[in-house]
């Protein structure tokens, strides 16, 4: 049985194909990334945890939103791509998104954990999937001494408002 291509085929389908194309348009999406940080309230800081009782509290994630386009196929939604640079130690504490996302890491290693699941590290070149409304215990830059990016890919409602929901611990 086909299944119909609504929102949840877009963003498990369209997505992938999406994220693919994407890293060779970075180019082409760098002339536009001004006027769309603009738009869209520049970059976006996360908040760094505190990396214990006592601690300074570690570097903190930065997401800069690229675009934000309205999807002519799935009325009510739109597609949102943001770079995500981690400096070296950066951590973003238990947070979700508003819709569902795919990330690509672009440079570096990041580990990521979804509740309930377990802890994961990725390389460059690697993906992985937030369904929508879903719970990331955290995310962090694998290493102590090199900085990470990742490629975010959004599908959620058209507002293109905040990308990142942050939750009590």
């Amino acid at each position: 049985m086909i299944e119909d291509v609504s929102s949840r085929g877009l963003a498990l389908v369209g997505v992938a194909a999406i994220a693919a194309g994407l890293l060779g348009m970075a180019v082409v999406q760098s002339n536009r990334a001004s006027t769309a940080a603009d738009e869209m309230g520049a970059h976006v800081h996360m908040t760094g945890a505190d990396a214990g009782e006592g601690a300074t509290a570690r570097p903190t994630t930065t997401a800069k939103p690229l675009s934000c386009e309205k999807l002519p196929n799935v009325s009510g939604h739109s597609i949102t791509t943001a770079l995500v640079e981690f400096p070296p130690n950066a951590y973003t504490p238990r947070h979700r998104h508003p819709g569902s996302v795919t990330a690509f890491v672009i440079k570096g290693a990041l580990r990521s954990q979804m509740e309930g699941g377990p802890a994961v590290t990725y390389s460059q070149g690697q993906t992985w999937f937030e369904a929508p409304g879903a719970i990331h215990s955290f995310a962090e830059n694998a290493s102590a001494t090199e900085p990470a990016k990742l490629l975010a890919i959004f599908v959620a409602e058209d507002d293109c408002g905040p990308l990142t929901v942050p939750l009590p611990d």
